[in-house]
């Protein structure tokens, strides 16, 4: 697995390259969203599940969706109270999505914003990305990134004296690469319904659960 500085990472993003960075849940497999084809075959994972889409902010993501003021104004609530954060939120994607991101052509995007300090500042230089989790499908994810590199030993990932920088510069402590990275626990995912939210995947973050109709 390349260890690169956050330049390198930056540009073998921009060449379509695989790369991987932890995150809050566990570490992401991540490409451009041009490029989510090369995830699918680094992980032979089936095409009826969406990569999601991650990035450094909402104004970043906004670009990938499409929906009403009011319901721009109900997406930007829930996102101010849970991002950063586990929480993915599945929306109608715009014709700016590629196709690679979905195969199944649902018309819905999964984003995120990770409450990770050093995820969201790759992501604010390489711009967002499609990610999942980062193993063969069907398996656990891996939670190191030791791990990572035995099983994908050709993604790009951010050598320690890099991330030693970024940490320096924006917060946080360098975890052992030989340590998990994250809670281990998947984000809360929670599809649009129109005028309420589906869980679709329970974790990490809770939703209120709606109070009844009068």
């Amino acid at each position: 697995m390349p260890q690169v500085s956050l330049t390198e990472l930056v540009a073998a993003v921009r060449a379509g390259e695989l790369v991987s960075f932890p995150t809050d849940t566990v570490p992401a497999l991540a490409a451009q969203p041009e490029a989510g084809d090369r995830i699918y075959a680094a992980k032979e994972r089936s095409p009826d599940k969406p990569l999601i889409l991650m990035g450094a902010s909402l104004d970043d993501l906004l670009p990938y969706i499409t929906g009403t003021n009011n319901e721009l104004a109900q997406w930007s609530a829930i996102a101010a109270q849970y991002w950063p954060g586990a929480l993915t939120l599945v929306l109608p994607a715009s014709d700016r999505l590629p196709a690679t991101m979905n195969p199944q052509n649902t018309g819905t995007v999964g984003l995120r914003v990770p409450d990770h300090t050093l995820a969201r500042h790759l992501l604010s230089y390489t711009g967002p990305l499609a990610t999942t989790s980062a193993n063969r499908s069907g398996q656990p994810p891996l939670d190191t990134m030791t791990a990572i590199a035995a099983s994908f030993s050709q993604v790009f990932t951010l050598a320690t004296a890099a991330q030693a920088e970024i940490y320096h510069a924006v917060g946080g402590e360098l975890p052992p690469d030989d340590q998990p990275q994250g809670s281990g626990l998947p984000s809360t995912v929670a599809r649009w319904r129109g005028n309420s939210w589906e869980v679709l995947r329970s974790g990490a973050v809770t939703l209120p659960t709606p109070s009844p109709k009068p």
